[in-house]
């Protein structure tokens, strides 16, 4: 099988969609849990985040493998993720939803974005969040929170299938994070859900005009009365959309 790269023409594309549109699209074809429960940005950016998964996995500490001078060691999956996660992509972190240590703090995070990673998401927490929000790259934990992992996580698996917040996510997936949260993309459906996205957040646009102008939502959202239809197609013309 063709490993999945994401083309620059479809990074671009999704920049422009939500993550709610997302959710729907995949909510056509079966999937329900593709959502990242629990994580929001450490600040808003103007753009969305968009990459493919690169992945670490962290387990319960267990004492007697995770004293502070593990720190030293040069194959530190921690140390060793933040250092090949590739350019473009977004490093995934799966802290099993507890957020009671930090994942990753400011430092690692600047080296991920001084690497060119398009983002980050954890489901656990982040040590200083205040710096990691000043970063143009964007960021997504569960909150912000001062001990350091060792006191609960050992970071084990690089780049290998996780979840994330109750997602699943897979190595080279499409993470897509905007304002409201991240969705997880399955590879093989990126480059069709991104066009039908597009399309959905033309026609939602055009819904919202109408509501605004004092329209009813019966039959306009979803559209089903043909005049409705009629409309948004004139819409489009006279917009170039």
């Amino acid at each position: 099988m063709t490993e999945y790269v994401l083309s620059e023409e479809t990074r671009a594309k999704f920049k422009k969609v939500s993550t709610a549109s997302v959710a729907t699209a995949l909510f056509k074809r079966g999937l329900r849990n593709q959502f990242i429960q629990g994580v929001v940005p450490v600040s808003a950016k103007a753009e969305n985040m968009v990459g493919q998964a690169f992945t670490l996995r962290y387990i319960p500490a267990r004492e007697d493998r995770n004293p502070i001078t593990v720190f030293r060691n040069a194959d530190h999956p921690q140390r060793v993720a933040m250092e090949t996660c590739p350019e473009g992509h977004v490093l995934v972190m799966d802290a099993r939803k507890d957020a009671r240590a930090a994942t990753a703090g400011s430092i690692l995070i600047t080296r991920l974005a001084i690497r060119g990673a398009a983002g980050v998401v954890s489901d656990g927490g982040f040590r200083d969040c205040e710096g990691i929000g000043k970063l143009d790259m964007p960021s997504y934990c569960a909150k912000p929170s001062a001990p350091t992992n060792l006191t609960l996580h050992e970071a084990l698996d690089i780049n290998v299938p996780i979840a994330c917040g109750d997602a699943p996510v897979f190595p080279g997936d499409v993470m897509l994070g905007d304002k409201d949260g991240v969705m997880v993309i399955p590879a093989h459906l990126a480059e069709e859900i991104a066009d039908e996205c597009l399309g959905m957040e033309s026609f939602e646009e055009f819904v919202l005009e109408q509501v605004l102008d004092g329209a009813p939502i019966i039959g306009l959202y979803p559209a089903t009365k043909d005049e409705n239809l009629q409309k948004y197609e004139d819409w489009r013309k006279r917009n170039g959309r």
